[in-house]
């Protein structure tokens, strides 16, 4: 399939996404399966634009939110909209962590916190990308030490995969020249219900967590260092249940989120292990989405914040349009020792896969 029948089932252009960022230039890549769904992915921060998968009539709909031109892509209005994130993924109290017994202060940029990876995340990076098949992409950035505050050089290689079977597979490696704390994720915002103006909000939307416990925050959103168990609370997701349910409880930890925003505990038998996470089923559209990942937890964010942006296709996104599934190490790790260590040192090195597969039920 040459690029423009490509371009037809996303209903993007390339063009729109071509220009140059200091000295590097940014483009439009589009993975398509053999059932003709499709993935569309810009080299600026690794965004994900467009996922047109069908419901449960065979009605193609994109389900993710994100933009149709380069400029709007790089919108410091909406940073993090379904982009890759590091160095860091979430939160690090005050931006300061001991590591090595010398402490590094990193960019604050969320309150009195630092949040994925800084003023200049890679999520705003433009990344070397090489199409290597109609259904594989290859994204490489080099983080030079230094950057945001971070210690070390590290190299970064990112896959994606749209599969047969309609899983967006993501692949991440990182390599590093001195011990360094690295903790990736990708931000992506699902609407199963298909984007729209208005795009529908996900109170209804169907969602199961594979997770005992969860971690509790503070109202600055940093980890008061307590797991506790989901049983008895607005975030037991152990049985599917509609998102809305209890969104708005009378409840701290929702009041401290404005919502959920929270990392969930994978329920695992061994660390490291592909296991599943979490699953959203659209009721009207019948599309589902399956989480899969190797990391110990997952950040499940219902978009409180957001004020009805504008996206792809004239959508506009309002408060809790969208939710999120970021697998990752749990937020602050490098100053809580008991948590999964996020420390990646000389010789090693990282990874982590994440699955993102879509489906319909009837």
């Amino acid at each position: 399939m040459d690029k423009k029948e490509a371009e037809k089932i996303c209903g993007l252009k390339s063009e729109n996404f071509q220009t140059t960022v200091n000295g590097k230039k940014t483009d439009l890549f589009i993975l398509v399966n053999s059932k003709g769904h499709a993935v569309a992915i810009t080299n600026y921060g690794g965004a994900i634009v467009s996922v047109m998968v069908p419901d449960k009539n065979g009605k193609l709909a994109d389900v993710i939110q994100g933009h149709d031109n380069i400029n709007d892509a790089m919108d410091p209005a909406a940073p993090y909209k379904s982009v890759l994130i590091g160095r860091f993924g979430n939160r690090i109290a005050k931006g300061k962590f001991t590591l090595h017994g010398k402490e590094y202060q990193l960019a604050v940029n969320n309150g009195v916190n630092h949040l994925h990876g800084g003023n200049h995340g890679w999520n705003s990076r433009v990344w070397e990308a090489h199409q290597m098949s109609q259904q594989r992409l290859a994204l490489n950035y080099v983080s030079p030490y230094g950057e945001e505050g971070y210690t070390g050089e590290v190299k970064v290689n990112v896959e994606y995969t749209f599969t047969d079977d309609d899983e967006l597979m993501i692949d991440y490696l990182a390599t590093t020249n001195k011990r360094t704390i690295i903790n990736m994720t990708n931000h992506a915002f699902f609407s199963l219900a298909g984007i729209g103006n208005p795009t529908a909000t996900v109170d209804n939307v169907e969602c199961q967590v594979n997770a005992d416990f969860f971690i509790p925050i503070d109202e600055t959103s940093i980890p008061t260092g307590e797991i506790l168990k989901v049983e008895g609370t607005p975030f037991d997701f152990r049985k599917a249940k509609p998102i809305g349910q209890d969104i708005n409880a009378d409840d701290e930890q929702i009041k401290n989120g404005s919502g959920y925003d929270h990392c969930f505990v994978i329920n695992k038998h061994e660390p490291g292990e592909m296991a599943f996470a979490a699953k959203i089923k659209e009721p009207v559209s019948g599309r589902t989405l399956e989480v899969y990942t190797t990391e110990p937890g997952v950040q499940m964010y219902t978009d409180n914040f957001t004020d009805g942006p504008k996206g792809q296709k004239g959508a506009t996104f309002p408060r809790r349009s969208g939710v999120c599934f970021e697998a990752e190490h749990f937020p602050d790790s490098p100053n809580r020792p008991y948590f999964p260590s996020c420390v990646l040192k000389q010789g090693e090195q990282y990874h982590q896969k994440t699955i993102y597969k879509f489906g319909v039920e009837y």
